[in-house]
């Protein structure tokens, strides 16, 4: 597949196959995600694959709990949008594969030499081993359309990071960013109408 068909091809998928995703496939899929840039070619990550069902479904029923803890506001619609909340943080767990993204903190070398803390520099910044791990993530979601599969970038599931981390034997100086749930899609996926390129675009010339 062309990179520009893959671009346009790539869509959020939630409704998989239970065809089970080869550990080579996986594998794959991560060493192309670490091709991404990275600030100061730091490389970040480290990528977690889960295909074990009885913990991804321990896992969602943690989210899940951890979402009905949120105290609802008093309108009429606060149930409901609970309950599809819940749904869109949860439906990993009929995922045949889950990426976990971990990532460490990136030291910049401005700490060594000025009065700001890490946080400070950080903001600063605007947080470019945040970015990084996007940069890894959408790598990660491309070479899953090339490579035929499904896939959808998951931030909900961070509501229980904590509990995640623990349960995932996160290494220490790591902490959880992302999810990636992946599989053969259901139906032929179908990309989402995007922003004219006029409405985005401008130019300072």
């Amino acid at each position: 597949m062309e990179l520009k068909q893959a671009i346009e091809s790539r869509t959020s998928v939630r409704n998989f196959l239970e065809t089970q995703v080869p550990v080579e496939d996986l594998k794959e899929m991560v060493r192309l995600a670490s091709c991404a840039p990275s600030v100061n070619n730091y490389q970040p990550w480290k990528f977690i694959a889960i295909t074990n069902k009885p913990l991804l479904n321990t896992l969602a029923d943690v989210v899940s709990e951890k979402i009905m803890q949120v105290h609802a506001n008093e309108s009429k619609v606060a149930a409901n949008v609970k309950s599809q909340v819940e749904w869109y943080a949860t439906f990993f767990r009929n995922a045949p594969a889950v990426i976990a993204i971990t990532m460490e903190g990136y030291e910049s070398i401005l700490e060594k030499g000025v009065e700001m803390s890490h946080d400070e520099i950080n903001k600063m910044r605007n947080y470019p081993d945040v970015q990084s791990a996007g940069a890894a993530i959408e790598n990660l979601l491309l070479a899953a359309v090339d490579m035929g599969y499904g896939a959808c970038w998951m931030s909900a599931p961070m509501i229980a990071q904590d509990v995640i981390e623990k349960a995932l034997k996160v290494i220490p100086d790591y902490h959880l960013v992302a999810f990636v749930a992946l599989g053969r899609p259901v139906n032929p996926p179908r990309a989402r109408e995007k922003k004219a390129v006029e409405e985005i675009f401008s130019l300072i010339d």
